[in-house]
């Protein structure tokens, strides 16, 4: 996968992308980006890259030429039909099923903006995807962008080191991931569940759905509505619910 940024604000990538797990997957060519700052395609004299909006109103709007020709020079670089994604507060809530959609892709672009908007012919002629990651406003798509491109590329091949981490993530299965612990098994008095130090596999891995649908259960319910459920979570479910009622 590549991946395209187009930011006024390149810099604020750097401690992010060359950190951790993103930065381990750029050394081992798993995947890679470039950063675009867009503002070095205006051809305004003074490189102005926004504008006062139309029919009045407060704060200033991208103007659509540096960004149009950014994203059609970074599409000849690769000679591809990328994935525009653009970072808006009115885009799509972003969802796990979303980032699983995007990591199946070979090229991204993302479009970074900040002032009061975009002019509508970006969003109207350049875009695949509006993503917003929750229903608050930043100064800038900068911070979203960096929200997205680690849950993607954490999903692609090889990156986690083991596949079935990120399978096993909340939201992946439908619900939220059950509990871990670790050493010691006993840490101040508080101990680990015996069946986990069992070694029975069929009863730990009985165990974590039931807890798998318990902590779904309680704090996100909403998530049991779409979920796959099977007969026997059915029941569990239909038992942890009564437990509730009585306590």
């Amino acid at each position: 996968m590549h991946i395209d940024i187009l930011t006024l604000f390149p810099e604020m990538f750097h401690g992010v992308m060359e950190s951790s797990i993103l930065n381990k997957a750029v050394e081992k060519q798993q995947f890679s980006y470039q950063l675009v700052d867009f503002r070095h395609y205006s051809t305004h004299k003074h490189k102005k890259v926004d504008d006062y909006p139309y029919g009045g109103g407060a704060g200033m709007v991208l103007t659509p030429q540096p960004i149009f020709d950014a994203v059609e020079a970074v599409q000849k670089e690769k000679a591809s039909r990328p994935r525009v994604i653009l970072m808006c507060p009115q885009g799509e809530p972003y969802t796990q099923k979303k980032a699983e959609e995007l990591a199946e892709e070979d090229h991204l672009i993302f479009i970074c903006g900040h002032y009061e908007g975009y002019d509508e012919r970006i969003r109207e002629q350049l875009v695949t995807d509006e993503i917003s990651i929750g229903d608050y406003v930043l100064t800038g798509g900068e911070l979203g962008a960096m929200v997205v491109i680690d849950s993607v590329v954490r999903l692609l091949p090889e990156v986690l080191g083991n596949e079935d981490s990120a399978q096993q993530d909340s939201f992946s299965t439908g619900l939220l991931e059950h509990p871990h612990y670790t050493r010691p098994s006993d840490f101040r008095g508080f101990e680990v569940p015996d069946v986990l130090l069992s070694g029975n596999h069929a009863n730990i891995e009985a165990w974590r759905r039931k807890e798998s649908l318990k902590r779904t259960l309680n704090r996100r319910p909403d998530l049991l509505k779409s979920a796959e459920l099977n007969d026997v979570d059915k029941e569990i479910l239909h038992e942890l619910t009564k437990e509730a009622e009585e306590k």
